[in-house]
């Protein structure tokens, strides 16, 4: 999360919204609910089962070693850049950029999709609900952010060594500071994600969403 906050501050932040077409209050809200959401899904789907752990390790070591974020803003600006091309061209022009990065590395929609499921709309929405941004920007916003939160966490994993078992661990750990955070708000938030104990945060998310709590508790 520090490694994160770090990266998405300042000229980052700035660029992020300019692409969505958000201003920086808005993007920085939408962030403060997107990012522990991505970490809380990574972390339940590692934390889950073993497999989950393995599945997770594997793709970090094969697309993910932390290269992203060499050069955030060169990477911002080619997966969002004019020209007209469509997805594949834009990754492919950002692959080129960042060299030995492969399309999966920058892929953010099929990565949200490992990590969300199907409940990708009901996360929209819920961080649309938190951050009063609307859930259009929300959905341009998550696949831009998407490799970045997973070249953190594979940078985390070579820097600490870490194999499947640790990955699980240092990510519940993450989860658990989350939780206990002394931003009050975000805590209860989390705290309250799996309120029926099914191992997914994402319907609770949805429940939140649907009942107006997430402003209420970022605010």
């Amino acid at each position: 999360m520090e490694m994160l906050s770090s990266q998405l501050s300042g000229g980052a932040l700035e660029q992020l919204g300019g692409q969505i077409g958000a201003d920086r209050e808005q993007t920085e809200a939408a962030l403060s609910a997107a990012i522990p959401v991505l970490v809380g899904g990574l972390a339940r789907n590692a934390v889950s089962s073993p497999d989950g752990a393995a599945s997770l390790a594997k793709a970090l070591e094969r697309d993910h070693d932390g290269s992203v974020l060499d050069n955030l803003p060169g990477l911002l600006g080619s997966l969002t850049g004019g020209g007209g091309g469509g997805l594949g061209d834009l990754i492919g022009a950002a692959t080129g950029m960042l060299g030995g990065s492969s399309a999966k590395t920058l892929d953010g929609g099929a990565i949200l999709g490992h990590i969300l499921g199907g409940r990708k709309d009901t996360v929209e929405s819920g961080i649309a609900k938190a951050s009063g941004l609307d859930a259009s920007k929300v959905a341009k916003l998550l696949p831009l952010l998407a490799p970045i939160v997973m070249g953190a966490l594979g940078k985390m994993k070579r820097q600490q060594n870490l194999d499947a078992g640790g990955l699980a661990g240092m990510l519940g750990q993450e989860q658990q500071k989350l939780q206990k955070s002394g931003s009050g708000a975000l805590g209860g938030l989390l705290g309250m994600l799996d309120a029926d104990n099914d191992g997914s945060v994402i319907d609770d998310l949805a429940k939140l969403g649907g009942k107006g709590l997430l402003g209420r508790l970022f605010k």
